[in-house]
């Protein structure tokens, strides 16, 4: 297309800029040295396997080395397992890299070639093209003609999951049946959560939620403070008094409460946030993180929000001193719902 300029007065035309078409392409010297190609393919598939051989050396070192060994730089210093697998898998990501970097620039046909703009739409023939120029490019690119660099990099990519798999000790131990049982056990006292008191019926006013928890809880925190914290926070309860003419009994728990007095799991049913917000004139207690929200006088059922099962209720019963002690453990599991939960 030619561009009209104005100077002076006068219109000049100027002539469109020729199109200086593709300059001639330079062989490199793997594209006529087939040694030199080789080199270069052992070169690459070097990378991959090495790739693979620092994964599985951040596998090993996650055993090996102790969680507690640091590594001194001078004035720095680090826990060595940490720098030991940071180093060893960002090593192997770098060499996967340079490796698919090298194979591009130095064994992938480079050769330019242009091609006139069309529509943005493409027609039925214009898709078969784009197939086989895939097709074409898969060839091109010698990923299936070049078995070594094609396994070692299929190698490398296969191993780089390994360590997000070994990582996963770092969850702790498996759960199994840990939500079916807690530390609450025939004749455990219950004890408010804070003065670590035991509760006496006569303590609890019609309309009061107490936070509580079992006595023999105190004793784990002296021995385990991990162990302390995984029991507690499946024996945590709410204990409540609630006049008996409105409370609704299901069959078979007329004896789980103490002249109105009911106790349930703190933890909530949906994902397992600690509740106690009360209600008294409802006898609803509120879960704060999603609102599911819960019947105390009748078993606890839910009546609102996400919430699939009541609260698990923990029978009381008082002792001969007068505290108010469990009966036996949780008769269900505690927590938020899960698949195996029956």
């Amino acid at each position: 297309m030619k561009a009209e300029e104005e100077h002076g007065g006068q219109v000049q035309v100027a002539e469109p800029i020729a199109d200086p078409g593709l300059e001639a392409h330079e062989y490199r010297i793997t594209d006529i040295d087939p040694k030199a190609a080789d080199r270069v393919e052992r070169q690459v598939a070097g990378m991959f396997g090495l790739s693979t051989l620092l994964v599985l050396g951040a596998c090993v070192a996650y055993f090996a080395i102790p969680r507690d060994a640091q590594l001194v730089f001078g004035p720095l210093s680090g826990n060595a397992n940490n720098m030991t697998l940071g180093l060893c898998i960002g090593l192997a990501l770098f060499l996967i890299g340079a490796g698919a970097i090298q194979w591009a620039k130095k064994l992938m046909v480079d050769e330019e070639i242009s091609e006139e703009r069309h529509a943005a739409h493409s027609t039925l023939e214009q898709k078969a093209d784009i197939t086989d120029a895939f097709q074409e490019g898969v060839a091109e690119s010698g990923f299936t003609r070049r078995k070594l660099i094609r396994r070692s990099l299929l190698g490398a990519l296969g191993v780089l999951g390994l360590p997000a798999i070994v990582l996963l000790r770092d969850l702790g131990p498996l759960p199994g049946r840990t939500l079916y049982h807690t530390i609450w056990a025939r004749g455990i006292r219950v004890v408010n959560d804070v003065t670590l008191r035991p509760i006496k019926p006569s303590d609890l006013v019609i309309g009061q939620l107490v936070n509580a928890a079992p006595a023999n809880l105190a004793p784990i925190q002296e021995e385990s403070p991990v162990e302390y914290q995984n029991a507690k926070a499946k024996a945590a309860v709410i204990v409540v008094r609630i006049r008996p003419s409105e409370i609704r009994t299901p069959a078979g728990r007329e004896n789980w409460g103490v002249d109105g007095i009911l106790c349930y799991s703190k933890i909530c049913t949906h994902v397992g946030c600690p509740i106690s917000l009360y209600e008294q004139t409802t006898h609803h207690v509120l879960c704060p993180c999603h609102q599911s929200t819960f019947d105390l006088a009748d078993a606890a059922k839910v009546v609102f929000g996400p919430a699939a099962r009541p609260l698990p209720q923990l029978p009381l019963a008082v002792d001969s001193e007068g505290y108010l002690i469990a009966q036996s453990d949780f008769t269900e599991p505690v927590g938020p719902s899960f698949f195996e939960r029956g």
